[in-house]
């Protein structure tokens, strides 16, 4: 009796590493393997045929590799979600206090997401705001961070994240926003791009309202005290 009890406690154990170690076999893949498709393109798929049926296409998704975006992108998107994202291992700590305290006080979870972890929820995971998400999300984070390149972090968010109703990825955005490819976008363009991320289906880079022309401005004057070569030494790694 006692052997079949530690043989199965063997087996839970060992199931329970499996699962554990999963997501980081499948990060470590995508470190080389460029991402088909993510969970929340998906969840947009499902819920545009549900609506549309099965007339036009459901996404627009375009991948374009780091060398191939305009270097204006990677800097208005770091400018606009994640100024520290070069320096910080996934968390910036103060934040997610103060994200704590003023749930806490509220009774609403508000994020405090730096672009990795942003990078994990949209690759992995669903958009509803919950405690048990959020764990989630900071274990894929933290096996981001030990097994992809800050370059690589931001080419896979830059090719992942919404831009608009149905368009995910620079590459995608800029043919169907600016009918241009991601490697001619104009500064405007980029800021503009990155204006929209905190809620792309409601705002819109191509044809900016009063929030979107107001942000873009500050994120061109972030850039501006950023500078160009703020990324420099992490994108030529």
């Amino acid at each position: 009796m006692i052997f079949l009890r530690n043989r199965f406690l063997r087996y839970v154990l060992i199931a329970v590493v499996a699962i554990a170690l999963a997501p980081a076999v499948i990060v470590l893949l995508f470190r080389w393997v460029n991402p088909p498709v993510t969970a929340y393109m998906l969840r947009v798929h499902f819920e545009t045929e549900r609506a549309q049926g099965s007339t036009g296409p459901t996404l627009f998704y375009k991948w374009a590799d780091m060398d191939e975006i305009a270097a204006c992108m990677p800097l208005a998107a770091v400018a606009a979600e994640d100024q520290t994202f070069p320096t910080h291992h996934g968390f910036v700590w103060s934040a997610i206090g103060d994200a704590l305290a003023d749930n806490a006080e509220g009774g609403t979870i508000r994020g405090a997401s730096t672009i990795t972890q942003q990078t994990a929820k949209n690759l992995f995971l669903w958009p509803a705001k919950s405690y048990v998400r959020k764990a989630i999300e900071a274990y894929i984070t933290v096996w981001m961070e030990v097994l992809w390149s800050k370059r690589r972090i931001l080419e896979v968010y830059l090719n992942i994240a919404q831009f608009d109703d149905r368009v995910f990825g620079v590459g995608a955005a800029a043919d169907r926003l600016f009918g241009t490819t991601a490697a001619q976008l104009s500064t405007g363009q980029c800021a503009a791009l990155a204006a929209v991320l905190p809620a792309p289906e409601r705002y819109d880079a191509a044809s900016p309202g009063p929030y979107v022309q107001r942000h873009s401005a500050w994120i061109q004057r972030q850039m501006g005290h950023l500078g160009r070569g703020y990324l420099k030494d992490m994108l030529t790694r």
